[in-house]
């Protein structure tokens, strides 16, 4: 229960808010994508934070600048009307700068490889999956399909607490990653995930186009790569013996709590959009 404020004030003022920023269209969501670009930077040092317990890594104002290369590609796209594709070759040159800052700046080589495997986990975890809602702004229905997105994600993990708590007292322990989550919260999650694409479909059923069961699926392989996102991050965090990523956020630790899901789900939905709904 001491959650149930902290999910109520993210309802009722987190969700408009970021909703209200979505809708905006100007220059192709570039206030979307400036908060693409805080959230990446904010993630990476959250994130750095976590490895740094355990190994030694780049130095961070160098991992914050590489990880952040992705998502400001992708602003830089929206502003000049650019492809999304220089996305890519923004990871490209990140991996690429990675090699050549340990090539240049390092004497004795006996880290290297955990240097550089370190860094580019970063870069790929907290700069680019959370491009591919980047990639979203670009298309016709952008503001539907990163909506509806945002809303099955939510939902998801909304629907997942909810039904722990109220029937999942008996059922937890099935993931080691975390202990406490329950079967009867997978249920929700599922449940929660699959209500938000039935319900982007009723009120926008020129974009989610074909038979309900699309949906379904999309709601069902949404509803598990935010489920995995989140079991992921606990991973990470227990290696390093963390309970939470931050506390930027009350109620719910670091901002990397409150993206993980979304983090693993965009690839994911972005493909899945592609082939079910639209030519992205």
């Amino acid at each position: 229960m001491n959650k149930l404020l902290p999910r109520l004030l993210i309802f009722f003022i987190g969700i408009p808010l970021v909703i209200g920023i979505v809708c905006l269209k100007t220059c192709n969501h570039l206030a979307l994508h400036i908060v693409i670009v805080a959230a990446a930077l904010l993630s990476t040092d959250e994130l750095y934070a976590i490895f740094s317990k355990n190994m030694t890594l780049q130095p961070e104002r160098f991992v914050l600048a590489a990880s952040v290369l992705p998502p400001f590609a992708g602003l830089g796209c929206a502003v000049f009307n650019l492809p999304y594709e220089y996305i890519n070759i923004a990871l490209l040159a990140s991996f690429l700068l990675i090699l050549s800052f340990e090539v240049f700046t390092v004497r004795t080589f006996e880290e290297s490889i955990q240097h550089v495997a370190s860094t580019f986990f970063i870069v790929m975890y907290s700069g680019y999956l959370i491009t591919f809602i980047s990639r979203l702004t670009f298309h016709t229905h952008s503001i539907q399909f990163i909506s509806t997105f945002l809303f099955m994600v939510f939902m998801c993990d909304s629907f997942a607490w909810l039904f722990g708590m109220l029937f999942g007292k008996n059922n937890r322990g099935l993931v080691a990653a975390s202990p406490n989550k329950s079967i009867a919260g997978f249920v929700g999650g599922y449940t929660g995930s699959i209500l938000a694409g039935i319900a982007g479909k009723f009120i926008w059923p020129e974009v989610f186009t074909g038979p309900i069961l699309k949906v379904i699926f999309l709601g069902i392989i949404i509803a598990s790569s935010g489920i995995i996102g989140d079991l992921a991050e606990s991973v990470l965090k227990r290696s390093a013996h963390c309970k939470d990523s931050g506390t930027l956020i009350p109620g719910r630790g670091g901002i990397l709590d409150s993206i993980d899901s979304i983090l693993f789900s965009s690839p994911v939905y972005f493909i899945a959009i592609k082939l079910m709904f639209a030519r992205i």
